[in-house]
């Protein structure tokens, strides 16, 4: 079931984010651009949804980080770029949160940071830093979702690779969610781990079942 706030309601949080992370701009066009970006047709699960649940998850968590306002910036950026048939979105959204932070005048050693936390949304590794283990564990939070709304998430998922033949599409979503099931841990942190990883993995060996 979805219980996040309309992303309306959390957008001036950017605001602040953006004036502690040092930008010199008020940075309203970019999020009203960002907005429109997690607005887009194509998109069903990395909607203005999931972003709202992320940044409504994150303020239940910012006492957990070590720099709030960069990974509250990552997590604005994570999906900014969202095309699926492409690989390379992380990459492209991360870019996106640079060039935005720099020419805001933002200092670059920020900049750079949160291009990293972008990055860490791959999910390709484990992230070794902690603010990029709670933003990575933010993300997934969807995994350890009620019942509910992790069967809308996986049709969500599944509207978005719509294109995709159903045999094809259930061989490398089951490819996907066993490599989030065959970890050791889910979840990185342990207030996620203690929250969610439980129910994470029993949503998981249903959908793979």
């Amino acid at each position: 079931m979805n219980t996040a706030p309309s992303l309306a309601a959390l957008k001036p949080l950017f605001a602040t984010v953006w004036h502690d992370a040092g930008a010199r701009t008020d940075g309203t066009v970019l999020c009203d651009a960002l907005s429109a970006a997690y607005s887009e047709p194509h998109r069903h699960y990395h909607s203005t949804q999931h972003l709202a649940e992320c940044l409504q998850g994150f303020e239940a968590v910012r006492h957990l980080a070590q720099r709030p306002a960069e990974v509250a910036l990552a997590l604005w950026f994570h999906d900014a770029v969202y095309d699926v048939q492409r690989h390379d979105n992380e990459a492209q959204s991360a870019a996106w949160a640079r060039q935005a932070l720099t020419t805001a005048g933002v200092q670059a050693e920020v900049a750079e940071r949160v291009y990293e936390l972008v990055m860490a949304t791959r999910h390709t590794s484990v992230p070794a830093a902690g603010d990029a283990q709670l933003l990575a564990d933010i993300d997934l939070s969807i995994l350890g979702a009620d019942a509910q709304r992790f069967a809308q998430y996986e049709q969500q998922i599944r509207e978005e690779y719509a294109f995709v033949p159903e045999e094809v599409f259930r061989t490398k979503r089951k490819e996907v969610l066993q490599s989030f099931a065959d970890r050791p841990r889910i979840y990185n942190t342990d207030h996620f781990h203690a929250a969610l990883e439980t129910r994470a993995r029993a949503n998981l060996a249903r959908a793979v079942a």
